[in-house]
């Protein structure tokens, strides 16, 4: 079985002061809002379109630190997981989709649509000079 094409769509990170870190990726990264779940006045969670999700955490001290998920985008999401499974990676959130790494790092794999997607943004050189 060849790897499957993926890359990173978003990271989800828990932040005490969901308002200050919109701002801060508007106002200073030119980030712009994708979604918000809850009210825009009392947001639980928000998505940039640039692939930043931010968890409203007031109580940011988790064990877990700041970090929640890295969304990975894939290719052949079932390959991916069978991928996984060779590794013996635990699935978690109760989804099978959800992987927890050794080191307590957890993805989220989503199923790239339409076909060829990946390999389009994969096609893009970020570092390349104009």
């Amino acid at each position: 079985m060849s790897t499957p094409k993926t890359y990173v769509e978003h990271v989800a990170i828990r932040v005490r002061d969901i308002h200050w870190h919109l701002r801060f990726f508007e106002q200073v990264l030119g980030m712009t809002l994708r979604e918000i779940r809850g009210t825009p006045e009392a947001p639980t969670q928000c998505w940039t379109h640039e692939g930043i999700q931010l968890i409203h955490a007031p109580q940011q001290a988790t064990a877990h630190g700041p970090l929640a998920h890295i969304g990975i985008m894939c290719e052949d999401l079932e390959a991916s997981l069978a991928l996984a499974q060779r590794h013996g990676v635990e699935v978690t959130e109760g989804k099978r989709d959800w992987l927890q790494l050794p080191d307590g790092i957890v993805i989220e794999l989503i199923q790239a649509s339409p076909a060829g997607s990946v390999s389009q943004v994969l096609a893009v050189n970020p570092r390349m000079k104009p």
